[in-house]
């Protein structure tokens, strides 16, 4: 391969040309051949056994040519633009040429980076507020542990408003049954609002034994167009009652859900770590701001491609999420009557944003002259290694050094940007009292209830999707661009824009 010209052209466009050789494109054609012969049928050969002269006769002397170019091309043309040092940013747009005793001639015309201009990178304000703890919070962090480590405990006597009910129902519009409708052994609690309207509050009151008939509407905007604001009867019986006991907020809880011996160390543990969570974010708000600086002072003509090729990558980036979560991108925007048009707008500011950021700062790489160190490269090969479980040297034949330097070199850059950055304290509150934690032997039936709290136990996914399958529940409008994105549908399900998270819900964050 030889190059014979490299032409700028308008927009951060150029075009490449260069010469493929004609004994390497030979090969690749030989290639081709070998790899297609045996799908041909040529008459008075068996097939595949027919020499490439008859066939070249018999289809064309190209026949070939366009399976050993797709071969050959990507290669070459990647040798050639690291030669000429090409920052494409593009797929090329190809044109092939003349094809003869020479080589091949091919012409690729290429979007490469842009020339960036950057107003200000150094001295930039910032503000630095980290949020005081408060008793409440060190006291609601307590009562997710004390809810972790709770039990069920069956009662006998009639439902109230809190309980878990154990119900088998069956519903029916009309008379005649619908599908999701039914379910036997579901857990309910009583008042969480996962089942439609005034269908939870109809069982309390009962015992456990009573078989007896709810009678609810569906909303107007429910799901299931059939199902539309339809007058059902559900059959119900009550098979078990619960109430979730707590445990006592006493020296005993605290050895059994941390390292500590006491309540007094556990509660100043829990209060440090809130107070470090705080520092952190507040640390991540900071450089947000400085990000969203180097932003703004970003001047540079940037190809459209450069966008859209962000947006592809965020998109098939969270479409991985949701397969984790056992969603597909098609069962996404069936429920949220979203199109891959509505998609890629929702995504179109984050991919702008975060195409300036990175041309900020490279361009800061190259105005410091910031360059990765070998212990640099070596402690990243080795974090990587352990973050992935792989030995070192699998993970630097996977990613190569020049790659990962560029990646050092971009996080200095922002640390650069930090320590220039003119930070001020952000006003704080009050300092918090001091928690004292009252030992109780609190129990849900002693007139303490515990707050409601969306499931009881982390399900399998199996039973997660079974759930999904179940009948009365609501369902959750999710939201346009840090969507969350439910497992499911449930049956008798009422549509909502609430933020919370429906019970029986798995999140796909």
């Amino acid at each position: 391969m030889s190059v014979k010209n490299v032409t700028a052209m308008e927009k951060n466009q150029v075009k490449l040309e260069l010469v493929i050789a004609k004994a390497d494109f030979d090969e690749a054609v030989n290639k081709a051949f070998k790899k297609n012969a045996s799908k041909i049928t040529v008459p008075g050969f068996r097939k595949g056994k027919a020499p490439r002269g008859i066939i070249e006769k018999m289809y064309g002397k190209g026949v070939f040519y366009e399976d050993a170019l797709n071969d050959i091309l990507p290669e070459e043309l990647s040798k050639a633009v690291e030669e000429k040092k090409l920052d494409v940013v593009s797929r090329p747009e190809i044109e092939v040429g003349d094809i003869n005793d020479e080589g091949v001639e091919v012409t690729a015309v290429y979007y490469v980076k842009p020339e960036v201009t950057l107003k200000n990178y150094k001295g930039i304000e910032a503000t630095k507020t980290v949020k005081a703890v408060t008793d409440e919070d060190v006291d609601h962090e307590i009562m997710h542990a004390r809810e972790r480590a709770s039990r069920m405990v069956e009662v006998e006597r009639p439902a109230e408003k809190g309980d878990f009910a154990t119900i088998d129902y069956l519903g029916t519009v009309d008379g005649v049954a619908f599908d999701g409708g039914k379910d036997e052994g579901h857990k309910l609690e009583l008042g969480s609002g996962s089942f439609i309207p005034g269908f939870e509050d109809q069982i309390i009151g009962h015992s456990v034994g009573d078989e007896f008939d709810v009678n609810v509407t569906f909303p107007e905007e429910y799901h299931a167009e059939d199902l539309k604001g339809k007058a059902a009867v559900f059959a119900c019986k009550l098979h078990k009652l619960e109430v979730k006991e707590l445990p006592a907020l006493d020296d005993e809880f605290a050895k059994d859900v941390s390292e500590f011996d006491t309540l007094a160390e556990y509660t100043a543990d829990v209060r440090a770590n809130i107070e470090k969570r705080y520092a952190d974010m507040a640390e991540n708000d900071v450089d947000a701001q400085l990000k969203l600086a180097l932003v703004d002072a970003v001047e540079a003509d940037i190809p459209e491609c450069m966008f859209e090729n962000e947006v592809e990558h965020l998109i098939e980036d969270y479409s991985y999420r949701m397969q984790s979560q056992g969603i597909s991108m098609e069962m996404y925007m069936k429920y949220t009557g979203m199109t891959m048009e509505n998609f890629k707008e929702q995504f179109r500011p984050q991919a702008e944003s975060q195409v300036k950021l990175q041309l900020a700062l490279e361009k800061i790489v190259e105005l410091e002259g910031i360059k990765a160190t070998d212990e640099e490269l070596d402690a990243e090969y080795a974090k990587l290694a352990d973050m992935y479980k792989l030995d070192v040297e699998k993970i630097k034949a996977s990613i190569s050094a020049d790659m990962l330097s560029r990646d050092v070199a971009v996080n200095k850059a922002i640390a650069l940007v930090k320590e220039n950055a003119k930070i001020t304290e952000g006003e704080k509150k009050a300092p918090a009292k001091k928690t004292t934690a009252k030992k109780t032997t609190a129990k849900a039936d002693d007139g303490e209830k515990a707050p409601a709290k969306k499931t009881t136990t982390k399900k399998a996914e199996g039973e997660k999707k079974a759930d999904a399958e179940k009948a009365p529940a609501k369902k959750t409008t999710a939201k346009k661009t840090t969507t969350k994105a439910a497992d499911g549908e449930k049956a008798p399900a009422k549509k909502t824009t609430t933020k919370k998270a429906p019970a029986k819900k798995a999140d796909a964050e």
